[in-house]
């Protein structure tokens, strides 16, 4: 025994093992960890300490869920190849991973990488970054539960406006890839992260593109830190072949692949005989098909959005229930569940619980109906799936960088993303795919993969963050996918005309604290110069409105009730002061739920934009961004408009004779105003915040603007240089505002010069 630690005679009265002195522990209890050599660790150290007593990161004994979670755990398929993964872990720097949905992946390899990397020890972390926020907290919460922490401490989750980790405690942080491309802005080698697991590589995301580039760079210049992408589509090689070569020891050759193989049963496919006219209803259809007459097992649904998602579970529940009461023995209770990336945590956890039971001991089973977006694809995996009903629809971001015009569009998904979502009835038995659409389209008219988010999105806010990373050469950075130059000659354009970047394209002062807002540019630019117009407080609280979902609820069956109540907030010149005033209320009614329900407005919404206005608020307070009100009543409506206007200059419409159309600037598109639009009259100009490509060419958030205020003649002279402008209405109005200015200032000069004759003829006269 050494002579640290020495039995002391005077504890004799306690159990033999609490009886030494001189060492933090005694010598029979060893350190969970001990003898864990950073990654050089083997699956025969670390499935003792799992099945273990002690967690060894808190130090206090496992409860009893943990251990009924780690029989769970134990028969994911990536649980069994633990001894191949720490062996390529330790041999390798940057490593590209192929596991089906549902192997496991997600969950578990992070863990294994805590377990060799010990960055609790080194005061590191390990990010695994995901494209989705549902499936960052999600991930998060069963990581922590599974490693018997709180979440929020030692296991954590970032995504925009919230942080649910602890400095100095969190070594696992799961996190939006967005995130950690605005951690890379202020740390551009990441060194607070000792590996780093990019997770759903294969959904290629434009955040994910970007850091697979920054992070080959990264690798080469940090021997410590290790990198494993993974992915759930057999796309690998393109990934292998990129990350090749880029260990900082010069190994040659791919990166190296580790295969998960996934746990599925035999998916049976049916395809439609004709091609269906409306998918949804053809969806609730199937849904209710399945439930009268197939085995027991729960159904997932796709479908795109948020609306179509409730609508369709309102529906499915009034039939379901209209089975019951007309044949009780033949089918059983159905509960139905949405699944999209606006609903609370708390929701969202719903799809993990149980299906209802029985009515009766002998009566049949209840049945669980999911209806997600594509999150259910590859992000979750949610047991107990049996059938699958797949339209063959998603919402894709398309962007025309001819007419500046970024879309949500539904669009048919790829044949990788069917194959996945067909995967996700063979989970736990074999299952079925209904396909709303045939075998011959299947064949040839869907594409492969997905198209990269890169070649199809708006890059205006990641050439900013990639600018304030230092990185100069855009076009020939180092890309997975190359997007299109045009793309990028607009992005560089529109930050030009922000004044984020100077005519030689470096970043100005102004786009050093606009790339630190998590915000599109243009609403960086109008929080900044707020103050100007004496109106911060009330952009702040608009700008925080516009970046949560839509605070109006205008449910089927109430429209008319939902428009009404909707009138009463609405404030004429725009839609933009309309939110100002939305959120105004609902501070004076004290964050009342109660109210916010019988005005029909989301107060979950309107939670999450207090939130995000708090959070804004901190940047502002932390670049010394006053925060100040218009006291007089007459400007304050009138001030609010023109620093919109320092924002949108480039998202302005004039009206085009008389049947309410309306002629984008510049890029001449021809639209409507859409009837959301709680504008009274149609004003000569405006401002828009979104341009929606529904049945028609819409402006959605629209704001009466006025031309005579001269803010966009003077703070976007550049962009309104009338030289530039095609002949047509436009211009020609335009141009008498212009020569209205200009004869304004030529009047204002007239009665000095003619006072200065009248005195000349008075001193000719006396002299």
């Amino acid at each position: 025994m050494s002579k640290a630690s020495k039995e002391n005679p005077y504890l004799a009265h306690l159990p033999a093992d609490q009886r030494y002195t001189g060492s933090s522990t005694p010598p029979t209890v060893k350190e969970p960890l001990y003898g864990f050599l950073p990654r050089r660790v083997k699956g025969e150290q670390v499935r003792p300490v799992l099945e273990g007593d002690v967690n060894p990161f808190t130090k206090k004994q496992h409860s009893n869920a943990y251990k009924k979670i780690l029989e769970a755990r134990k028969m994911l398929p990536v649980y069994a190849q633990m001894d191949d993964f720490y062996k390529m872990f330790t041999e390798n720097q940057a490593i590209v991973m192929v596991g089906e949905t549902g192997s496991g992946k997600t969950t578990q390899i992070p863990q294994f990488v805590a377990y060799s990397d010990l960055p609790h020890t080194k005061g590191k972390m390990i990010a695994c970054t995901q494209p989705r926020r549902v499936a960052a907290m999600s991930v998060a919460k069963r990581v922590a539960d599974e490693m018997d922490v709180q979440l929020g401490k030692h296991v954590g989750y970032s995504i925009r406006f919230e942080d649910m980790t602890e400095p100095g405690t969190t070594f696992l942080k799961y996190m939006t890839d967005g995130m950690l491309l605005r951690e890379a802005m202020n740390d551009p080698l990441l060194e607070r992260y000792s590996t780093i697991i990019l997770d759903e590589a294969h959904e290629r995301t434009l955040a994910t593109d970007i850091l697979m580039g920054l992070l080959k760079g990264v690798v080469k210049k940090r021997s410590d830190l290790k990198l494993i992408v993974m992915s759930a589509t057999l796309d690998a090689v393109k990934f292998q072949k990129y990350f090749g070569n880029v260990s900082s020891s010069g190994n040659s050759g791919p990166a190296p692949l580790f295969k998960v193989p996934g746990r599925t049963h035999p998916v049976e496919v049916f395809y439609t005989q004709e091609p269906e006219p409306d998918y949804v209803e053809a969806a609730i259809r199937t849904v209710l098909m399945i439930h009268r007459a197939e085995d027991p097992g729960d159904v997932l649904v796709f479908l795109t959005g948020e609306e179509e998602i409730e609508d369709s579970c309102r529906k499915i529940k009034l039939e379901a229930d209209d089975l019951i009461n007309q044949d009780p023995d033949s089918v059983g209770p159905l509960v139905c569940i949405p699944l999209y990336s606006s609903l609370p945590p708390q929701q969202q956890q719903r799809i993990f619980d149980p299906p209802p039971s029985a009515r009766s001991e002998s009566g049949p089973p209840g049945r669980k109906v999911i209806v997600s977006t594509n999150i259910a694809e590859t992000s979750l995996t949610i047991d107990g799936i049996v059938y699958v009903v797949d339209p063959g629809f998603s919402k894709q971001k398309v962007y025309n960088p001819r007419i500046r015009v970024e879309s949500l569009l539904v669009s048919p998904i790829s044949k990788a993303s069917a194959q996945q979502r067909a995967g996700r009835a063979g989970r736990t038995r074999p299952g079925k795919c209904f396909r709303l659409y045939t075998e011959k389209d299947f064949m040839t008219e869907l594409e492969e993969q997905t198209h990269p988010e890169i070649l199809r999105s708006n890059l205006a806010n990641t050439v900013l963050e990639l600018v304030k990373l230092g990185i100069k050469d855009l076009v020939h950075f180092d890309y997975v996918d190359a997007p299109a130059p045009e793309t990028l000659m607009r992005a560089l354009e529109l930050l030009n005309y922000l004044a984020a970047l100077d005519d030689s394209g470096e970043l100005t002062e102004l786009g050093r604290i606009m790339a630190e807002f998590p915000l599109d540019p243009q609403m960086a630019k109008m929080l900044i110069v707020s103050p100007e117009f004496k109106c911060s407080n009330e952009i702040l609280t608009i700008v925080a409105m516009l970046s949560v979902p839509n605070v109006f609820i205008r449910p089927n069956n109430q429209r008319k009730e939902a428009d009404a109540a909707k009138a009463m907030l609405s404030v004429p010149d725009g839609d933009h002061l309309t939110l100002l005033n939305v959120y105004n209320s609902y501070k004076q009614n004290m964050h009342d739920k109660n109210w916010a329900w019988s005005n029909y407005l989301s107060a979950r919404a309107l939670a999450q934009a207090d939130n995000v206005r708090l959070q804004l608020e901190r940047i502002m307070e932390r670049f010394g961004i006053e925060l100040s009100t218009t006291e007089d009543e007459r400007k304050f409506y009138e001030n609010v408009r023109k620093t919109l206007v320092c924002g949108f200059f480039m998202q302005v419409a004039h009206k085009e004779g008389e049947k309410g159309s309306y002629l984008t600037v510049k890029d001449n598109q021809v639209v409507a105003l859409h009837p959301s639009c709680g504008l009274e009259t149609q004003p000569e100009w405006v401002l828009f915040n979104e341009f929606a490509l529904t049945t028609r060419p819409y402006l959605r958030t629209v704001t009466d603007v006025k031309p005579e205020w001269h803010v966009l003649l003077e703070y976007a002279a550049d962009y309104y240089d009338l030289k530039t402008f095609p002949d047509g209405e436009t211009k020609r109005a335009l141009t008498r505002v212009q020569n209205k200015r200009l004869g304004k200032i030529v009047r204002a000069d007239e009665p000095r010069n003619g006072t200065d004759e009248r005195s000349k003829k008075k001193r000719k006269k006396n002299n």
